[in-house]
């Protein structure tokens, strides 16, 4: 007579012949958007023009989306946003911008429900 052991005595793994269904991802519809914003401030003018112009010709391209053509003047929030646009904040620093403010905003949305926002904002010192 073939009799069934306890429960407490059968293995804690799964024998070879049986199988658990292999578990699918759940979607939950959920759209997530994050931004990040740094507020920079020019420590020197001359030198920030300077960095944006060589920028300016060695990406024309870049520097006609800020505005920047030869025939015109790039202007000082057109340089830092040149800038910005191609180069990273330890970069920034040494072209003589500095970050004032960081900013990182994050909302997140389900399909029938209203977007919760979460905003994290740090100077430096």
């Amino acid at each position: 007579m073939n009799r069934l052991p306890h429960p407490s005595l059968l293995p804690a793994v799964p024998g070879p012949g049986t199988r658990t269904p292999a578990r699918q991802p759940s979607d939950l519809r959920v759209h997530v958007q994050r931004i990040q914003i740094d507020d920079l401030v020019v420590a020197d003018p001359r030198s920030v023009l300077a960095h944006a112009r060589a920028a300016a010709h060695a990406d024309p391209d870049t520097a006609a989306l800020v505005g920047y053509s030869p025939s015109t003047l790039l202007t000082l929030p057109a340089a830092a946003t040149l800038l910005c646009a191609l180069h990273s904040p330890d970069e920034l620093s040494d072209m003589g911008l500095r970050i004032a403010r960081h900013t990182t905003r994050v909302t997140g949305a389900a399909q029938h429900r209203s977007p919760v926002s979460l905003e994290l904002s740090e100077a430096p010192e």
